[in-house]
Formats: C-alpha cells, structure tokens, sequence
C-alpha cells in the first residue's frame, strides 16, 4: 500500500514521519538529514545539540576543503624550466622576472609564466619579385635561419615577432637587390646578397626590439619571371658555351705554349751547338794551317806536290771518270772508276774489291808512276837514235 494513500492517520511507511497528508516540509528534512550526518561524524542527536553539532560540521568540512584547495592551488605553482628553454613570468600581466633552467614556484592564477625555447633553429622561406637596378625584374626565394636571443624582447616588445621578421627579411631583400644587376643577381651574385641581406636584416630586428637573432640567409634560388625563362635559357646556355670555349683555347693554350717553347728551346740549343761546332772547325783548320806552313817552310817543293795530291784525291774522288795526263808526252790515260764499281759489284762476295778512297788514291799514284817511267824510257830511246 503506498504511504501516500488517501485516508488513514500515520502510515508506518511515512519517511517524514508526519501524520498529515500534506507535503513534507524542506527544513525538517534538512535538519534530519543533518543529524544522521553528525551521527555518523560522532556528533550529538537532539533538538539543540543536534543543531550546534551541524554548524561545527560545516564549519570542519569548509576547512578541510579551503585546505585541499590551498594544497593543490601551491601545487599547481611548481614548474620545470628545461635547459634549452627560458620562462618569462608575468604578474597581474607586468613583467616580474626571467626563470633560468631548474625547478621554479609562483603563485598560480596570479603570475604568468610563458616559455620559449631559446636554442632551436627556426626557419622561414620568403618569395619575392622585385626590380634589379638595371630595370629587369628578377624572383628571389630566401631562408632566413634565426634563434631567439632576447626572451623578454621576443614575448613583450613585440606582438608578432614572426611577422616583423617577415616583413624586416622583405624590406632587406628588396633593398639589396635592387642595388645589384640581373646578371650578378642570377649568377655569382648569390652570396653577397646573402651576406649584406643577413647584416641588414639583423640591423632592422635589432632596431625593432624583436629578441631575435639571425643565424644564416641563404638564397635558395634567383631566377627570372616565368614569361621570359627561355628567353633568359638562350643567354645563359650561350654564356656557358662562351665560358666552354674560353676553357678549350686557354686549354690548347697550356698544350702547344710549352711545346712552341719546347722546339725554340731545341733551336737555341742546335744553333748554340752549330756554333761550337764551326768555331772548333775553324781553330782545327787554322791549327792545321799553321802546321802546313812550318812544313812548307822547311820543304816548299815536296809541300806543293803533298797539296796538289791531295787537292785532286779530293776532287777525283767525287767522280767516277779519271783522266791521266803524262807530263811531257801526248799519251792521256782513262780510268773508267764506274766500270771497275760495277764490276766488283757484280763479283762474288769473297772476291768483292773495296774502293774507297784509300784504294783509289794507291791506284791512282801507281798509274802515275808506271806513265812517268814509261814516258822517261821513251824520252831515253829518242836520246839514243840521235
């Protein structure tokens, strides 16, 4: 039977415990709620012991819990800083202090801590199409390579210092490029524009107050618009064959430079040696004369007839025919010398007959001889029949 029938005066299943039928009222049961807590908490059962009981209750718990609150708002003040980080803290949003690497405390919900890693690389890549100062338009993509120098800097002084960085890194590549020429641009040109990009780049984030410090610009690539790319393909295929055919002479160059140097060398050297050898002729020749003329001193007749032989054994031996011409006689004798070769060529090669110079003049001296005594025996007869 439900404890809320109609009829009846208390029902033993009525958890108010009145005996009404109307709604239950809210402070009693609050307060009967409140006595079985304090009695469960060892505290007293009654009208006004019941009550005391119940405020010393709420009073026990709002400690503990005020308590556990401070504990764990103390605990959530304690932060680790990493050896590559620094912590810019914040109080009520004023700068309080900077937090070096180690265990550190403040007090949550009041101080602010932000963290920035302060030995990462960071990295950004910009694009840009700009005018050189020849009037020609050139496109630049660069890399800036940066680290965080300034911890305060970067996180108070500046908004977005990214941005700033990106707009700083624009202002020097176009202010560096636009004082230089296409060529120098898209050629050899690449590391000065690195170079003086990267020291103004670091003037303008200095000057901006952005804690920013630049590590390294490279320009990744420099190349003209895409309109005019095969245009500008023809110039520097045709630059490059230039340079290829500047590198082919100096190489031919390198190869016959030392070999004309070489052959003048040789020339110096034989004509160096021709010389030494004409003028130690010479000297043999004037040694040989001055010998000759001591000699023809002491026999001019016997010299005369020496230089005569000679004279004609040097004459006679570059021919092959020799006439003989007896003094005091009209005989005149011939030697066929070219016969006489033919023939000892032709005979075998154990009777072959050396003519040198040597034979020809023995041969030559007898012939003379033998006419000499046969042109005296003749002369003889005649002076007998008379």
């Amino acid at each position: 039977m439900a404890w809320n029938e109609p009829g009846g005066g208390n029902k033993p299943n009525d958890p108010w415990g009145g005996g009404d039928q109307g709604p239950p009222d809210l402070d009693e049961a609050l307060r009967k709620l409140q006595q079985r807590l304090g009695g469960l908490f060892g505290g007293r059962r009654g009208g006004s012991g019941g009550g005391g009981g119940g405020g010393s209750l709420s009073g026990a718990m709002l400690g503990l819990v005020a308590a556990g609150l401070f504990v764990v708002w103390a605990l959530m003040g304690f932060y680790q800083v990493d050896e590559q980080e620094r912590a810019v803290v914040l109080r009520f949003g004023s700068y309080q202090s900077t937090a070096m690497p180690g265990l550190h405390w403040n007090p949550p919900l009041i101080d602010e801590v932000i963290k920035v890693n302060t030995t990462k690389v960071r990295s950004a890549s910009f694009r840009e199409v700009m005018l050189t100062q020849d009037e020609n338009i050139v496109e630049v993509r660069t890399s800036v390579q940066y680290v965080v120098d300034d911890v305060k800097s970067y996180v108070l002084e500046v908004r977005a210092p990214e941005n700033s960085l990106e707009q700083a890194a624009q202002s020097a590549l176009r202010h560096v490029v636009g004082g230089m020429t296409m060529d120098l641009v898209l050629t050899e040109g690449r590391a000065q524009i690195a170079q003086e990009m990267r020291d103004r780049l670091q003037a303008y984030t200095s000057a901006y107050g952005t804690g920013i410090r630049i590590s390294k610009v490279n320009v990744d690539e420099s190349k003209p618009p895409s309109q005019v790319q095969a245009a500008f393909d023809d110039v520097i295929k045709a630059r490059e064959d230039e340079e290829r055919v500047k590198n082919e002479a100096q190489s031919y160059a390198n190869g016959i430079v030392p070999e004309a140097r070489g052959r003048a060398q040789r020339m110096i050297e034989e004509a160096s040696a021709y010389r030494d050898q004409v003028i130690a002729r010479a000297e043999g020749e004037a040694e040989r004369f001055r010998q000759l003329l001591a000699e023809y001193r002491k026999a001019p007749e016997v010299t005369r007839e020496r230089l005569y032989i000679d004279a004609m054994q040097g004459v006679l031996g570059k021919t092959n025919k020799v006439m003989v011409d007896v003094e005091g006689g009209n005989n005149v004798m011939y030697l066929p010398l070219d016969k006489m070769a033919e023939r000892a060529a032709s005979m075998p090669r154990g009777r072959e007959i050396s003519l040198d110079s040597a034979t020809i003049r023995e041969l030559t001296d007898a012939v003379t001889e033998q006419l000499r005594r046969d042109a005296a025996a003749q002369q003889n007869r005649r002076g007998g029949g008379r």
